[in-house]
């Protein structure tokens, strides 16, 4: 279909970049895989995260406070990952064995204490060996969502294939740490929290509570990728249509009114959108976490 037919063509996928004036950046096929722009994008966000990441950790080694405003932008964005979404969200994340729950509630505040003198020990919150994955997914969808600020690029997270992939590795990453915790046959277990009811009735509700409690994990991750493919391309495709409305009158006495009006809006949907690219990605994080925390925990 062309360009100019379809309403969607500009938050698509293609094998080129397309550039003013009609010109194009064609992309090769490397190994029979045909590279194609939202490809290339995500190596970009990739490249990014890297960079600002590896430059951040190695002014933080030794301890020293970080200085400069662009090192402490990421700093406290990484800060506010881990101390308002990752730690609270998963709590010490430890596995209490039957053994632990024996001793009752002297047992819960031991460890408690264990718990606290190892993060003052290590100065590692237990919830933090969870924190490499959500920075990555935080980091990852945000620098995606921001390189359609850019003219002539786009947004990866605007297409559903990437966000399903995302969250397909989000669902592997709950498995693995729901395996690890609780171990394999806990964690499938887990799916079907206790009942008080005769066994009898117990026999025939459990089947069904963890056929439902499987449905609704997959569910889940299912409307994460659909949440943030949405809005995402739907930001985009406002923002398109506003400016449409300056072709739209070109040869008409409106054109005067429409156009100063046409890049007003566009220029306050895109700080709105600005704001969605963080917004989405905290949302993608947290109920990643929050996922994870139902997953490493006993009903």
């Amino acid at each position: 279909m062309a360009a100019g037919h379809d309403t969607f063509h500009h938050v698509r996928d293609f094998p080129y970049f397309e550039l003013p004036f009609g010109l194009r950046i064609e992309l090769p096929e490397i190994f029979g895989l045909q590279l194609t722009k939202f490809m290339v994008l995500q190596v970009v966000a990739v490249v990014l995260g890297v960079w600002i990441f590896t430059g951040l950790a190695r002014r933080a080694r030794g301890g020293q406070p970080v200085s400069g405003r662009w090192w402490n932008f990421w700093e406290t964005l990484a800060l506010f990952i881990r101390d308002e979404v990752v730690r609270p969200t998963i709590g010490d994340g430890h596995h209490h064995d039957h053994h632990e729950h024996e001793h009752g509630d002297h047992g819960g505040s031991a460890h408690a204490d264990e718990d606290a003198h190892a993060l003052t020990e290590t100065g590692q919150h237990p919830a933090d060996r969870y924190l490499p994955f959500v920075w990555s997914c935080f980091f990852y969808i945000l620098f995606c969502n921001l390189l359609g600020a850019v003219p002539w690029l786009g947004s990866p997270t605007g297409e559903i294939n990437v966000t399903g992939a995302l969250a397909a590795v989000a669902f592997g990453a709950v498995v693995y740490f729901g395996s690890e915790a609780l171990g394999p046959l806990g964690f499938v277990a887990n799916f079907a929290p206790g009942i008080d009811v005769p066994p009898a009735m117990k026999l025939i509700l459990a089947p069904m509570l963890w056929v439902i409690e499987v449905v609704g994990i997959l569910i889940k991750h299912g409307v994460l990728a659909v949440r943030l493919f949405a809005n995402i391309m739907a930001g985009h495709t406002v923002i398109a249509v506003v400016l449409g409305f300056i072709a739209l009158v070109a040869d008409s006495g409106l054109y005067y009114i429409v156009l100063p009006t046409s890049i007003l809006g566009q220029v306050a949907i895109g700080m709105l959108e600005l704001f969605v690219a963080f917004l989405q990605a905290y949302i993608f994080a947290f109920l990643s976490t929050l996922f994870i925390s139902m997953c490493i925990h006993e009903h």
